[in-house]
């Protein structure tokens, strides 16, 4: 076998095979960011993790995760996407198996940052595996469909299988599950996945960069974290973000200077991709806001149990999977992305709108499961459009990168989101309590306080979600001006519509 540039790519047979595995692990990683919270309370009690430390198990995994994506992205470009992937998936299982059979809180915790590690193997190779088997305009289109909808509605599946395992299993099995997925990826990625030649970046690895990304990006997430559990005004919280801005500009810096950049600037200078990192990174903080909120609401003031909790969701991955699989995936090689983004974002908006109406006695039916099925199919025709560009047109060896830009800007966005909205709803429900607390003078009439004034904390921030989607789809609108992805070429028009002709190395047989 040789490998020739040619426009027209070969197509691997065994690409749709190759892209079930892919699909798999992709479900895994999303299902672990949901599943966990909900057994976090049973693992808790069981391994005596004290209260002042519980948040350490979500976030050993973010810290990790987040700081050593652009790593994990450059890793698969320079050592082969496939290998990475397969690395990755096979960690993941046995960090997952290390979680599960935890005895201790430091056993707990170190499995969990392992998760982190071979997570951000995982994530961009996977991703670029994608980008670089998929290049057919039509195939593309429904190879990022598939995704899109695994991407966004995964974690509400992580809701409803962590319900059944936590409720009539154990906490352990949140953990265990993943290893049969894990396995059955890594198996058939060794043997179904075959990655095009040419499309390595051999370059050598700029270990500066390495350093400045991933303790910055480790600085910022902390330092959302902490603001959610110590205040926006907490020393250590305005020390971690001052040092992530001194560190992610002596990275911005570095990246203009050396030679072999880990994450080249021509990646995000790109209008077109800046502006899909942009607006999905604060799509993706309204929808945190969304999961979290509205799991609290249904499981504290409905009293929903776990499993009812999960199924609760199921309208938002229903219309997740048709806004991603029947609107996107028809739609993108029809009309311009900024067509399908937008009015995805403000769809969204909609029914996060509704939402700002919950009260203690509100209608699933009448108002949750409408809501949701706007934010799904809003939210799905959105990200497809939006994954698929983030890595279109890109050349090859920086397909890895570009990938792990997209889940940077996604882990980031939920670190946000979950810090923002959190501080906004706290502090709105403390403000109803003061001003109401004096009417409440017997225990039915405090117990009715408690929910209402919880009630008031989550809508006074999904009013903000509300705001931040407004923001993504203008941004979308705004900053994406490339044509319809017709064909395999470079996403990195200049306004126009013509788009240049891009050739990519294949084997050729």
């Amino acid at each position: 076998m040789s490998a020739s540039p040619v426009t027209a790519l070969a197509p691997d047979p065994k690409r749709w095979k190759a892209l079930v595995f892919i699909a798999l692990a992709q479900l895994m990683v999303v299902l672990d960011a949901t599943i966990v919270n909900i057994a976090l309370p049973s693992a808790q009690e069981d391994l005596g993790i004290s209260e002042g430390n519980k948040q350490w198990v979500i976030t050993a995994y973010a810290l990790a995760f987040g700081g050593l994506l652009l790593f994990g992205g450059r890793i698969a470009d320079l050592w082969g996407r496939k290998r990475t992937f397969v690395t990755g998936l096979i960690g993941f299982a046995a960090a997952s198996a290390l979680g599960g059979a935890a005895t201790g809180e430091a056993m707990m915790l170190g499995a969990r940052a392992l998760q982190g590690v071979f997570g951000a193997l995982l994530a961009p190779a996977a991703l670029s595996l994608l980008a670089v088997m998929f290049t057919e305009a039509k195939e593309r289109a429904k190879a990022f469909g598939i995704y899109g909808a695994i991407a966004g509605g995964g974690g509400a599946v992580g809701l409803i299988l962590g319900g059944f395992l936590t409720e009539y299993l154990n906490w352990r099995w949140t953990f265990f599950v993943n290893i049969p997925f894990a396995i059955v990826a890594a198996a058939g990625a060794y043997f179904v996945i075959r990655e095009p030649e040419g499309g390595r970046n051999r370059s050598p690895l700029d270990i500066p960069g390495v350093v400045l990304s991933t303790v910055g990006l480790v600085a910022l997430v902390y330092g959302f974290t902490r603001a959610e559990s110590d205040g926006w005004s907490d020393s250590v919280t305005v020390t971690m973000f001052v040092a992530s801005v001194v560190l992610l500009a002596a990275f911005v810096l570095t990246e203009a200077k050396v030679k072999n950049p880990l994450l080249p600037l021509r990646v995000l200078t790109e209008r077109n991709r800046g502006g899909v990192y942009l607006s999905l990174g604060l799509a993706i903080i309204s929808m945190f806001g969304l999961f979290l909120f509205l799991t609290y609401y249904l499981q504290i003031v409905k009293g929903y149990s776990p499993v009812k909790t999960g199924f609760a969701f199921l309208p938002m991955i229903v219309g997740m999977i048709t806004g991603s699989t029947q609107i996107g995936t028809r739609l993108m090689i029809r009309v311009p992305p900024r067509y399908l983004m937008a009015p995805g974002f403000l769809v969204a908006a909609v029914g996060m709108l509704l939402l700002t109406q919950l009260e203690v006695d509100t209608s699933y039916a009448g108002l949750i499961m409408p809501a949701q099925l706007l934010l799904g199919l809003g939210m799905g025709t959105a990200f497809m459009p939006a994954m698929s560009l983030a890595t279109h047109g890109v050349e090859p060896r920086d397909a890895g990168v570009a990938s792990a830009m997209v889940n940077t800007s996604q882990q980031v966005g939920g670190a946000i989101g979950t810090a923002l909205l959190n501080t906004i709803a706290a502090s709105a429900t403390t403000a109803y309590i003061e001003d109401h607390a004096a009417s409440a003078t017997t225990p039915a009439a405090q117990k009715l306080l408690a929910a209402q004034s919880m009630v008031e904390g989550y809508t006074a921030a999904i009013w903000w979600a509300v705001g931040i989607l407004a923001a993504s789809a203008v941004i979308a609108a705004v900053f994406i001006n490339t044509g319809a992805q017709n064909g395999g070429q470079s996403a990195s028009g200049d306004g126009d519509g013509v788009e240049d002709e891009v050739k990519i190395p294949v084997v050729a047989h």
